[in-house]
This record gives C-alpha cells, sequence and structure tokens, in this order.
C-alpha cells in the first residue's frame, strides 16, 4: 500500500505513526519487527515490489496464490 501514502505531506498523522519510535529504554530481548519491515519481508519473499501493488490486477492474483 506504498501507492496509498504517496502525496502525502511529512507532517501527516499516518506518516508520524509509521516513523515513531518510543522513548525511554528498550526492553530485553530482541526488538520488535514493524509493520513495514513484515510487509518488505513477505515482498522480498515473494519477488513482489512496489509496481506490483499499482497494478491491481496483478496485485490480486499474486496475493491469492499465497493464500
Amino acid at each position: 500500500m506504498v501507492w496509498a501514502c504517496t502525496g502525502k505531506e511529512e507532517d501527516d498523522w499516518v506518516n508520524k505513526c509509521m516513523e515513531y519510535e518510543v522513548e525511554g529504554p528498550r526492553p530485553r530481548g530482541r526488538p520488535k519487527r514493524t509493520w513495514r519491515q513484515v510487509v518488505r519481508e513477505d515482498c522480498q519473499a515473494r519477488k513482489m515490489n512496489k509496481e506490483d501493488a499499482i497494478d491491481r490486477c496483478k496485485w490480486t492474483k499474486m496475493i491469492k496464490d499465497v493464500r
């Protein structure tokens, strides 16, 4: 859904939420993965890119193949 966020202003609340970092000490253990990291990993595993998301028919077919 990268294309849905293009053209948004830098101070838009959606962009702020995606880039937000919590202050304070970090908890023990492995850092939690962000939504963006999970989507990027899933797309790389399925050899998908941003252009695939723009082509709705192709995107739908690729997603149905995963399920």
